[in-house]
């Protein structure tokens, strides 16, 4: 069975288990005999003319940066790593300051610009595969997910004192140990290294103590405001979200009309004009909720969701308003894993507290690794939403019309 019948199978088997009547469902835009995935979804994977896919492909035998184009469907392969994967934040079982850094790339849509990590160089490469070295991180340091600003000219990677992450024992894809608590403890120290893109110069260098920061991703309107995180703090109702506006250090949620320091807070996004903050979590002995703030941590609205639709997953945004998800909603029929089975379209009124919930398809993903999670995007238009599905047991990707 290949995976778009596999997900008919599956849109099937929904559809008895007493979900909406559904009138599009995916299709492969990119597979191969090898795993094919979108990028991390704080980036887009899209060019800016929607017509050209970034992913990673290991069918050459490593994890490697290719381009789809859609129109003709052929394939380019943009880099050739032979080195492995490099030790980094979720992929903890790979190299020190060696191979291809898999959670790295992040893309400059309206350039045609892909930046990545490679060893301890930061790299970028266009679309024609020429390659060029931006600079290199600091021996000691590990590193994350990487932002490109929107118009082309910063490069953020955020890295942490080595330490945060030295340890060899896995468990269920993490390390043997409470990285925060370490981090805590010891004093670590993250960084927020931004880099200029067009001469490779290390235009800021901001230390923060006490955290380990994964996430980065500037403002889509002010390269000076920088969205970023604390990750798997203990305290992620009030410790995960901030922002650094070029002098002061934002903390974006705060106890009160409901709010704790238990609750789970993650996946901070901008809004696609920077007028705010998307979030999502899960109260203290409550439900699953999404959430808004403005930049300077005022305007906060958060939004309760059904009870039980308690599915981890993403959400990321598209035009104002509109959010695409993996994860929360729940039909019988679901398997029965920590993940979400579904991607679904909201439409929020924030200033109403209200929603409309659409769900558009069901995407088979196992959620056994990283790599596996959907991690679904809206394009540039914002009328069809990409995610990644291993389905068919390889990963594949996919793409589904968003419905009027």
């Amino acid at each position: 069975m290949n995976c778009r019948h596999l997900i008919s199978a599956l849109l099937l088997a929904a559809l008895i288990g007493g979900a909406a009547i559904l009138t599009n469902s995916p299709v492969i835009v990119v597979s191969s005999a090898a795993n094919d995935q979108l990028l991390y979804f704080t980036s887009t994977s899209l060019l800016a003319d929607d017509q050209r896919v970034v992913f990673l492909s290991d069918r050459s035998g490593q994890p490697n940066i290719w381009l789809r184009d859609l129109r003709t469907g052929r394939d380019k392969q943009l880099t050739f790593n032979t080195e492995g994967f490099l030790k980094s934040y979720v992929y903890f079982d790979g190299l020190p300051y060696r191979g291809f850094g898999r959670a790295s790339v992040s893309v400059d849509a309206e350039r045609g610009v892909i930046y990545f990590i490679q060893g301890q160089k930061i790299c970028a490469v266009d679309t024609n595969g020429v390659q060029r070295v931006l600079a290199e991180y600091p021996t000691n340091q590990m590193t994350a997910f990487t932002h490109v600003s929107a118009d082309g000219t910063r490069l953020c990677v955020p890295t942490i004192d080595a330490r945060a992450l030295d340890g060899d024992k896995i468990l269920k894809g993490r390390l043997g140990y409470d990285i925060d608590a370490r981090v805590q403890k010891e004093h670590l120290v993250s960084y927020l290294r931004v880099y200029d893109t067009a001469t490779g110069k290390e235009i800021l260098c901001e230390p923060v103590t006490n955290a380990w920061i994964t996430h980065v991703q500037f403002s889509p309107r002010d390269n000076h405001l920088i969205l970023y995180n604390h990750e798997w703090c203990a305290d992620s109702g009030i410790r995960r979200m901030w922002l650094w506006d070029g002098k002061r250090h934002i903390r974006l949620r705060t106890e009160g009309d409901g709010r704790n320091r238990n609750d789970w807070t993650c996946h901070e996004m901008w809004e696609r004009d920077g007028s705010a903050i998307i979030y999502h979590g899960s109260y203290t002995n409550g439900p699953t909720y999404i959430g808004r703030v403005k930049p300077d941590g005022s305007g906060t609205v958060e939004i309760a969701l059904p009870k039980n639709w308690d599915r981890y997953g993403h959400f990321t945004v598209g035009h104002l308003g509109e959010l695409v998800t993996d994860g929360c909603y729940v039909v019988p029929s679901d398997p029965n894993r920590f993940g979400g089975n579904w991607i679904s379209v909201l439409r929020v009124d924030w200033a109403a507290n209200k929603y409309d919930w659409q769900p558009l398809c069901p995407h088979g993903s196992s959620w056994t690794s990283q790599d596996s999670h959907p991690h679904p995007i809206f394009n540039h238009a914002a009328n069809a939403v990409y995610f990644t599905s291993d389905a068919q047991g390889q990963r594949t990707i996919c793409r589904v019309e968003v419905l009027p």
